[in-house]
């Protein structure tokens, strides 16, 4: 019995090493939304990411919020103040509203990762002092003598020494910063007070994970230290750095932690910056990402959380970063065909979320997980890139680049999406019908693929009143589009063979009425004028247009050129136009070319942050945050004079139309032509 006993206890034991031991699950098939950027205030509220539940659920297994505990101030909370209950009314909602959105988020299976700042504190009121916190019973305050010893390149001991205080005795285990005070993880009283703050987000507040942020300042075995202590279902840290300092920071760790792929990242933005997507198979300056074969031949995908940009990476007002200037949705295409976890950053999933929701159904359809293995079909192509990752159920087929046509793929292949700059395909041995546009909501009637994936049959059946498609149902070709209408429909498509209907795919639609605009009075195109106008949220102080085809029309320098602000609608977006000044430059370069016609691409941006998706460039085009809105037609007046002729039979309006004599200074129309006098 006493035997008995032991080999149970030793089974169970060993059951639950691989939980204890990997800090990010083997075989993981979730995708990552980081439901932030930075100043992104509004749109990381807590009640209105929770409002966002169902639709977030539909994709997203895991949501990695900002730092949630009160910081003093207006703050994206990386100058962490407090860390207990009692002090969780941040810049993003209340603490009620953050528990609600994490409760209501588990009730729809999303798991909230908490992003973690330990590496330094927030003082109170001088350089060494922090707050007393009280949490069930147990007071935690950190002391002067929990800072390290070299702090600030000495400048905390300085200041210390003078006014009376000490610091610890022990030098930081990891790089410096002086933005605030660095902590001393070798100091019992830290390591007590991270263990309970963590068990506290897991067990009262209810996170899943961490994300910790710059684990380069401190020894990753501390890292290891608090995962066995606290136990998070999921672990990732900003090791910011090149792919040998990240395994090595993972090893460090025990493997209780994955990491980010910053190399994932910038081969991916060598690639699209200068529009040669051979680059997505090279290294990143003697760097292969984490996730790549190329790279201890894929063993540490596992712990690879990958990424194409962030709250750091984008263009920030407070930073020149060197973000991705375009082709958003190519770089997300070949993000979710990839192994590793995926992380969608907030702005393109806001901007890109039709796309990005039909990559993420065609993901799951074929099962591709962390530590799925891929081959690259084609590498050495600038204008397109194929690479076919193998999943739980069957091959996903990913071409991303200027001339993603150009690859032609094999029988075995079946289209099943795509979009500007991308191509998804699917391998027969999926055997399902497929429906290439994700349910959700939309304005205007939509275009939609139905495809068969499978070498058994050509015909599918479809349904649109919510009933399963039978053999009598209508029927059509793979490959045909039809249109969803104005209203609410269920559309569910399956193959046909013989009288046997199976692989049947389900999605729902509510289509809205694309409604009429009316373009403001202040937007004007005069004849022979290239340009454009945006309608930006009142938040934004400036615009910058970047406008492309194969030479660049806006400078040829990220994020290209200011435009000018020429109105404000009534609820107080900003509408900005661009003009092009008649001057080309070759791609990622300020060196003067010849035109190439009109630009085919144009994004538009606060200074280079919160940019839109890459835009089919029209002519007098009026856009917003969702793209493409309407028309500008010309004036008809080609040019604007300084003086009006010296004809006393000249006709003479004003610009509303009444026509005056002997006018006074001011604008008018004279035959057709518009003087200032």
């Amino acid at each position: 019995m006493i035997m008995k006993r032991l080999f149970t206890s030793i089974i169970t034991l060993l059951a639950t090493l691989p939980m204890l031991s990997q800090g990010w699950p083997a075989q993981y098939e979730g995708v990552m939304l980081q439901g932030f950027y930075w100043d992104g205030y509004d749109d990381a509220q807590w009640t209105v990411l929770e409002s966002q539940a169902d639709e977030l659920s539909s994709y997203f297994k895991l949501v990695w919020i900002p730092q949630s505990g009160n910081c003093g101030g207006k703050s994206m909370g990386y100058d962490d103040l407090y860390w207990f209950p009692g002090h969780y009314n941040s810049s993003f909602g209340t603490e009620e509203e953050l528990r609600s959105m994490i409760n209501t988020f588990k009730n729809k299976g999303i798991g909230t990762i908490a992003d973690i700042v330990i590496n330094h504190r927030r003082n109170v009121s001088n350089w060494v002092d922090f707050p007393a916190e009280t949490y069930n019973g147990v007071t935690y305050q950190l002391k002067s003598t929990d800072i390290c010893a070299n702090d600030d390149d000495g400048k905390t001991k300085t200041w210390a020494t003078q006014n009376g205080y000490s610091l610890s005795t022990n030098n930081d285990t990891g790089e410096g910063w002086d933005g605030m005070r660095d902590l001393d993880h070798k100091s019992e009283n830290v390591q007590k007070s991270v263990k309970a703050y963590l068990k506290m987000l897991l067990n009262d507040m209810g996170y899943v994970g961490f994300r910790y942020d710059m684990v380069k300042g401190y020894s990753g075995s501390y890292t290891k230290l608090y995962n066995e202590d606290s136990k998070p279902q999921f672990s990732v840290g900003e090791c910011w750095d090149g792919t040998s300092t990240i395994r090595n920071w993972i090893d460090a760790t025990g493997k209780t932690s994955a990491a980010f792929d910053f190399q994932f990242r910038y081969t991916v933005r060598n690639a699209v910056n200068a529009n040669n997507w051979s680059r997505l198979a090279q290294q990143n300056e003697g760097n292969w990402p984490l996730v790549s074969n190329s790279y201890n031949s894929g063993n540490y995908k596992q712990w690879a959380v990958t990424f194409v940009e962030n709250h750091d990476t984008e263009r920030r007002p407070d930073a020149a970063q060197d973000p991705i200037k375009k082709d958003t949705l190519a770089a997300n295409a070949y993000l979710l065909a990839m192994p590793g976890t995926p992380c969608v950053f907030m702005t393109h999933w806001l901007d890109c979320k039709q796309d990005i929701k039909s990559m993420i159904d065609v993901r799951r359809l074929t099962g591709i997980q962390n530590t799925s293995t891929y081959e690259e079909l084609v590498k050495n192509q600038s204008t397109y890139y194929a690479v076919s990752t193998t999943g739980s159920k069957s091959k996903l087929l990913a071409v991303v680049g200027s001339k993603p046509e150009s690859y032609a793929p094999g029988d075995e292949w079946v289209k099943v999406l795509a979009g500007y700059h991308y191509m998804y395909y699917v391998d027969k041995t999926a055997n399902t019908a497929w429906i290439s546009l994700a349910s959700g909501t939309y304005k205007g009637e939509q275009k939609v693929l139905l495809s068969a994936v499978t070498s058994n049959s050509n015909k599918l059946v479809y349904t649109t009143d919510g009933t399963n498609p039978t053999a009598s149902s209508k029927q059509v070709e793979s490959g045909t589009e039809i249109t969803i209408p104005i209203g609410d429909t269920t559309l569910s498509v399956g193959l046909l063979s013989g009288t046997t209907v199976s692989g049947i795919q389900t999605r729902t639609y509510h289509v809205t009425e694309a409604g009429s605009f009316t373009i403001p009075d202040f937007c004007i195109v005069n004849e022979g004028e290239t340009c454009a106008f945006y309608e930006s949220p009142s938040t934004w102080s400036n615009a910058t247009c970047w406008a492309w085809n194969t030479v660049n029309y806006t400078g040829g320098k990220w994020p290209g050129v200011a435009c000018k602000q020429v109105g404000t609608l009534t609820n107080g977006n900003k509408v900005w136009k661009w003009t092009w000044d008649g001057k080309c430059y070759k791609e990622s370069s300020t060196t003067e070319t010849s035109p190439q016609g009109l630009p085919t691409g144009i994004i538009f941006s606060n200074n280079g942050s919160s940019q839109t998706a890459d835009l089919p460039f029209i002519n007098g085009a009026y856009y917003d945050k969702k793209g493409y809105v309407a028309t500008v037609t010309t004036t008809g007046i080609k040019t604007i004079k300084t003086d009006a002729p010296n004809d006393n039979s000249a006709i003479i309006f004003t610009l509303d139309g009444r026509q005056v004599k002997n006018p006074g200074r001011g604008l008018y129309i004279i035959n057709g032509k518009k003087y200032v006098k």
